[in-house]
């Protein structure tokens, strides 16, 4: 079963920040404002947060005196984000539902961003090309492009066919996160069963919600060739929340690439 990268999450929409609470927002964002200020990304310039999820990055950066347009496929992530502004008090960015194969804008930015292992959901060579060329005509000429992958490494060695569980007790609501590798296609396929409990007064008893999707394996020979052809220049490639090399065993790296 090949799923639609336009609906992958949308079950997993609102409990996405639930389940993510490991992963230290605050150090990533520490080190992706780095990565942008050392590529020369103006102070309060316009920056394209794509896959934008629920947000998470799109909020920090606006805290930090950028501005910023939220790209997302998924309707239902887009809306927490909004409910984020709400319970915030605060304006939200721009927020619009596109596929990043599709992405339209009425400006150019002057830099992007694309990260938690979004450039993985497009799975086909012309895909990822499109998206590339879509993203070269709304970047200004020498702005800023980064984003992260997850490596081969990870899909091979650490996804693979193995399941793991994610709980959060405070929200009620658990993840069987399934994974098939398919060689052929150097693709994970993803099966998400979320369950959630009713009420709090529901005892055992859980809905649950299902997603189906997949993630390309990309090589960095890969991604650097088809940057190419979209008029980026790869410009450096880092082990995750490093300044260096990506180690062999290295799980997801970092891409800075620049528009020429």
């Amino acid at each position: 079963m090949k799923a639609n990268h336009a609906q992958a999450y949308d079950a997993l929409a609102r409990y996405y920040d639930a389940f993510t609470k490991n992963m230290d927002y605050e150090k990533r964002v520490e080190y992706l404002c780095t990565l942008l200020s050392r590529s020369g990304m103006p102070p309060n310039g316009l920056v394209l947060d794509l896959a934008c999820g629920s947000g998470v990055y799109s909020f920090a950066l606006l805290e930090r005196g950028y501005d910023v347009v939220g790209v997302d496929a998924s309707i239902e992530m887009l809306g927490v984000a909004l409910e984020k502004a709400e319970q915030r008090q605060i304006a939200p960015p721009l927020l619009l539902c596109q596929r990043l194969e599709e992405l339209d804008l009425y400006g150019t930015a002057q830099g992007a961003i694309c990260l938690t292992d979004s450039i993985n959901h497009l799975t086909e060579g012309a895909q990822l090309l499109k998206f590339f060329k879509r993203l070269a005509l709304f970047l200004e000429p020498g702005a800023p492009f980064i984003f992260d992958c997850n490596t081969p490494y990870k899909h091979e060695k650490i996804l693979a066919d193995n399941t793991f569980i994610y709980e959060n007790e405070t929200d009620d609501v658990f993840c069987a996160w399934r994974n098939t590798w398919l060689p052929q296609a150097r693709c994970t396929e993803i099966q998400l069963d979320i369950f959630a409990r009713i009420s709090a007064d529901s005892g055992d008893a859980y809905a649950r919600s299902s997603e189906c999707f997949r993630e390309r394996a990309w090589q960095l020979r890969e991604l650097e060739a088809a940057l190419r052809k979209a008029d980026f220049t790869l410009e450096h490639c880092y082990g995750e929340l490093t300044q260096d090399l990506p180690a062999p065993n290295a799980e997801r790296v970092f891409m800075v690439a620049r528009r020429n």
